[in-house]
């Protein structure tokens, strides 16, 4: 593909040297070249700046100084990006080669959406397992997030209505999701095949993830029954799937 507009990818990383320098080359190694490529470190203690430096010649942008967490450090990017379209790649993660010429393409052709998202593999021990997007608008607000964000690419434009909510420390894409396909479900444009690599070491835990759901409910809108609704049935999807996980173990 011709490149023809600028996109700028944001990687965030704080002691990422595990998979730092596979995230870079997935982006560097790109077929689509028309890249502002910029990596924002929370001051990394490892050998993170060490791996950035390496790839100096490659990278548009970087800076390395202490913030308030991953979605703080989104924004910093987003802050330094000038590209028409704004992807997130973070340091444990790594795009498939033809990533940004697939959403370039997307995006060339639908100039009217604002946010485009696509699948993704998840990266377990057994190997990688395609998620697909779930487009259920019941299940993204009053169980959790549907949409792959780390496959998504976003225009300028939607993030100058908002951005990550620096208050909360897991669910914050899942805040500025809701908010998004509440407000303006139109902006969407989703590409049926996964982009990206997701490793799961980081996953937080459920109790967290409620809690912070309910926060990001709130600031998106939802009365008080709604959020508690959503509470309750979050719990009661996880007893179940827990249930038959250990029924499952024991009828083996």
């Amino acid at each position: 593909m011709t490149p023809s507009i600028n996109v700028s990818i944001i990687t965030v990383v704080f002691n990422g040297e595990k998979y730092l320098e596979q995230t870079i080359n997935s982006v560097i190694q790109q077929t689509y070249s028309n890249i502002e490529y910029i990596i924002v470190d929370g001051g990394s203690t490892d050998n993170s700046v060490e791996i950035i430096k390496r790839y100096d010649n490659y990278i548009s942008k970087w800076i390395s100084e202490p913030d308030k967490g991953l979605y703080d450090a989104m924004n910093k990017g987003i802050a330094m990006a000038s590209g028409e379209l704004i992807g997130m790649i973070n340091s444990d993660d790594w795009y498939e080669l033809n990533a940004l010429e697939i959403m370039v393409k997307a995006y060339l052709e639908n100039p009217k959406k604002t946010i485009f998202h696509a699948d993704r593999y998840d990266i377990k021990k057994e190997g990688r397992v395609i998620r697909k997007f779930n487009p259920s608008l019941f299940k993204l607000k009053y169980y959790g997030m549907t949409y792959n964000h780390p496959s998504m690419f976003i225009t300028p434009s939607e993030y100058k209505k908002h951005n990550y909510n620096c208050a909360l420390k897991v669910l914050s894409d899942y805040q500025f999701v809701l908010e998004a396909r509440i407000k303006s479900p139109n902006t969407f444009f989703y590409v049926d095949q996964p982009i990206v690599n997701y490793r799961l070491d980081g996953l937080s835990s459920l109790e967290k993830i409620n809690k912070e759901g309910f926060i990001a409910r709130k600031a998106a809108g939802f009365n008080f029954m709604q959020r508690l609704f959503a509470f309750i049935f979050w719990y009661m999807v996880n007893i179940y799937l827990k249930a038959r996980i250990l029924l499952n173990k024991f009828l083996k």
